[in-house]
């Protein structure tokens, strides 16, 4: 019998909101972009999603706590909206409503690049070992409730492939805490252009690019490419240091900002770090629905002394699907929640932009990228 569970889950100024348990709606866990990270993680957990009323007549009407969906200007940023909060209340993406990227659209683009990623580990690449799962209330004990690490094997063929060695190659090259400012060399800059190259060759990434073109956000490849060396590798700062982050660095290798993890969303990373004996896995309080490889585990650890209290993360994608699908989500969501599909399971996908600088005619950069919800 399927169960539906009622939660109360209290958010930033003591705001609470009802939620409940049911196996087809999309479960959360969110993490906050710079200025709400802290708060946020406090309060940080797999919540459910359940939206049985409508925006119409609502759009951008001040949150109320009593109703069971939203339809607020930051719904998206927490997850609550309404089911039909993007057709009343309008399209993200371009002020054109014929260049705007519908969710059907980005479900149906999901949906091929997931068939697409044909270097994704198989089954029997990856032994995982998740053990313990623990609720949402316990997340901040900062207890280790896993003895056992949480990759028990993982064939290290698949990092010799061109786009796994050009992703490990750039992990190495940050300072994870922020800070202190990031100074690259001519090899390390040029390790980027390397990954870029790689993923471009992937019919993952060229199915990402035939979208965006199509959708006329660029005109030509390179223009795409220029982007995404800028969104994702251009630097900003987040502490005192000029230049001392980036999105890259954040979302894919991790940083360490006021004594917490921030970012480290990506399982090559936790396995390398976890080898090393960096790292220490100590509970989950979600694991995905899909039975075979990209998976989605939400997760606790410590890191060589920092606690990350919930971090989601792809489980057995290759580097090339992770950056695609949070590519894809900035562009098209840019600072919203990115409703996708994979194998048929809804899957959601926040960003968020860093707002204090901009390169280009004023674009933004890429402030974080997760995974916020899925379904079991």
């Amino acid at each position: 019998m399927k169960a539906r569970v009622s939660l109360i889950l209290a958010l930033l100024c003591g705001l609470a909101w009802a939620v409940q348990e049911d196996p087809k709606e999309p479960k959360q866990f969110p993490e906050p972009e710079e200025e709400m990270e802290e708060a946020m993680e406090e309060a940080l957990a797999s919540t459910l999603y359940s939206a049985p009323d409508s925006c119409r007549g609502r759009c951008h009407k001040s949150f109320d706590q009593h109703h069971p969906c939203h339809c607020d200007a930051r719904c998206p940023e927490f997850g609550n909206c309404c089911e039909d909060f993007e057709s009343q209340c309008g399209h993200e993406g371009f002020s054109h409503s014929s260049d705007a990227i519908t969710t059907d659209e980005l479900k149906a683009i999901s949906e091929k690049i997931y068939r697409a990623d044909t270097n994704k580990a198989q089954k029997e690449d990856i032994i995982l070992n998740s053990q313990n799962a623990i609720s949402p209330s316990e997340t901040g004990d900062r207890v280790d409730h896993c003895p056992e690490p949480l990759f028990t094997y993982v064939n290290e063929e698949l990092f010799s492939k061109p786009t796994y060695a050009a992703f490990i190659n750039l992990l190495n090259n940050y300072q994870r805490a922020t800070g202190h400012g990031e100074h690259f060399s001519a090899q390390q800059l040029a390790e980027q252009d390397t990954f870029l190259t790689e993923v471009m060759k992937t019919a993952v990434m060229k199915e990402l690019y035939s979208f965006l073109h199509h959708q006329n956000r660029y005109g030509s490849e390179r223009e795409f490419v220029n982007d995404l060396k800028n969104m994702w590798f251009g630097l900003y700062s987040r502490g005192n240091e000029e230049g001392d982050s980036s999105g890259f660095e954040h979302v894919f290798s991790g940083e360490i900002k006021k004594g917490k993890v921030t970012g480290f969303h990506n399982w090559i990373r936790f396995y390398m770090q976890e080898k090393e004996g960096l790292v220490d896995y100590y509970s989950h309080i979600y694991d995905g629905p899909w039975e075979s490889y990209p998976d989605v585990l939400a997760m606790q650890f410590n890191w060589d002394g920092y606690y990350k209290e919930v971090g989601s993360a792809f489980i057995g994608s290759s580097p090339e699907f992770e950056f695609a699908l949070y590519s894809l989500c900035f562009i098209a969501r840019p600072g919203k929640t990115c409703q996708l599909s994979l194998g048929g399971y809804p899957l959601a996908i926040q960003t968020y932009t860093w707002d204090k600088s901009t390169y280009g005619n004023g674009k933004k950069y890429i402030a974080t990228a997760y995974v916020v919800s899925s379904t079991r």
